[in-house]
């Protein structure tokens, strides 16, 4: 795996004794890339998918050349590896975590509060992780209300937070 791979999904366990494994997801569409004909990759050797099925919220795949349980039982624990540039379509209010790390916190009069320094991601909903001009940490919700704007271009993100946030 590189710094520019993305786990797709891993091998849990073999399946039978016909070489199958089970599989577990790892990306919001792995049900369209853990199909039959996908080809999939841990980095090094690639394996083609020769069927699939679901299976209690994974898949079980069969993966071309695996043709028994010993094989199969030797993938368990590998990940399986998408490029970056493979990631689908974001749309237009949408941001890799990775794109927004970094950027330039501003509020509403245009100065700044701090900087990105990691995407928290939540159940309820993802918050910022920021770093404050004067040294202090804190999270903003990533909420309509609170963050007002995200331009990439410029690297900076908008917000509009009660008093307090930081203290």
């Amino acid at each position: 795996m590189t710094d520019t791979d993305i786990p797709v999904g891993y091998v849990r366990r073999a399946h039978g004794i016909r070489g199958d494994v089970v599989v577990r997801g790892l990306v919001s569409d792995a049900a369209d890339r853990l199909v039959a004909g996908a080809t999939l990759t841990d980095g090094s050797t690639v394996r083609v998918v020769t069927t699939h099925r679901p299976h209690k919220g994974d898949v079980v795949l069969h993966l071309e050349g695996i043709e028994d349980r010993d094989a199969a039982e030797a993938l368990v624990g590998t990940q399986f590896v998408m490029g970056i540039a493979e990631r689908r379509r974001l749309g237009p209010d949408e941001w890799w975590a990775e794109d927004i790390i970094g950027c330039d916190v501003v509020d509403g009069d245009g100065d700044t509060v701090g900087v990105v320094t990691d995407v928290v991601v939540g159940a309820a909903q993802d918050r910022l992780a920021v770093e404050t001009t004067d040294g202090r940490s804190g999270e903003i919700p990533f909420v309509d209300a609170l963050v007002t704007r995200v331009d990439q271009d410029r690297r900076t993100i908008t917000v509009d937070l009660p008093a307090g946030l930081f203290e």
